[in-house]
């Protein structure tokens, strides 16, 4: 049997677990195949007192997103993943390519995560970038896994009760047979000490509540949506991969706050062993 393919086009780091650096991991062990084409390559992430890196130039990227058609990767994929862009031109690129693989692959499920900001420390890329999510890569989207801060600003409607995500469903312009996906909701209706992912697709509303862990760490997002992106490529149905990747996130942040890093942990031994049977 063929194992699933997914081009996965977002940062990368030297040190930590952020972007490709977060998701690559789950989803190989879990079976996929992976083509990692990073956006970004930093030493680690800005939360040290130095940076180093860069996006990678356009001619750059647009040489990469070449050598993967080369190769036809586009039209075999069976997930096509992006996350953080760190440039305009590199996030152009990428709406170009998104629309370009769909087309030449109707069977590709194309996963956005619009990694903008969070409620603290705000909107972290520049206007131009999350303009392009909004209007060009959010519209193209199977599958969207938007934290409530990016929907309210992509649409300007805070969201604050379940009757507000239909409302940014249709305001972010998916296609009416996508999913959106709005991860670390505190609604009005979710029980106390929890946080809940809210699915919205053709059937309407699943909720999938999770204990709410006072923990704030860099790349929960992106590795969230990699473990997505594992078990659906495993043959879990979307509330089946949300659920397991909530469980796997939360085992990677407990591990982390356990033995005092900064950065999620992903070698600890019953993570792994799960990711295997994912």
């Amino acid at each position: 049997m063929s194992r699933s393919l997914v081009i996965s086009i977002q940062s990368q780091v030297v040190m930590g677990h952020v972007g490709n650096s977060a998701a690559v991991f789950p989803m190989l062990a879990a079976g996929l195949e992976v083509a990692p084409i990073p956006t970004v390559i930093f030493s680690n992430t800005p939360d040290y007192p130095t940076l180093r890196g860069r996006a990678l130039p356009g001619d750059f990227f647009a040489d990469l997103l070449q050598g993967a058609w080369d190769r036809g990767l586009p039209e075999r994929a069976d997930f096509l993943l992006t996350g953080y862009i760190g440039s305009v031109e590199v996030a152009r690129l990428t709406a170009d390519f998104v629309a370009r693989a769909k087309a030449a692959n109707p069977r590709l499920r194309y996963y956005c995560d619009p990694v903008l900001g969070d409620e603290q420390p705000g909107l972290y890329v520049p206007r131009e970038i999350a303009d392009t999510f909004r209007d060009r890569l959010l519209p193209m989207a199977d599958i969207a896994s938007p934290n409530p801060f990016e929907v309210a600003w992509l649409t300007g409607q805070p969201i604050a009760e379940l009757a507000d995500i239909p409302r940014a469903a249709r305001a972010l312009r998916m296609a009416p047979e996508a999913r959106l996906i709005v991860t670390g909701c505190k609604l009005r209706e979710t029980a106390p000490d929890m946080l809940e992912s809210v699915i919205h697709g053709p059937e309407g509303l699943s909720r999938h509540p999770t204990p709410h862990l006072p923990l704030a760490m860099a790349g929960t997002g992106d590795l969230f949506a990699g473990l997505v992106a594992a078990a659906l490529g495993s043959g879990r149905s979307l509330a089946q991969a949300v659920e397991y990747a909530q469980v796997q996130t939360s085992r990677a942040l407990m591990r982390a706050a356990a033995l005092g890093t900064k950065e999620v942990v992903l070698c600890d031994r019953d993570f792994r062993m799960a990711l295997l049977g994912a």
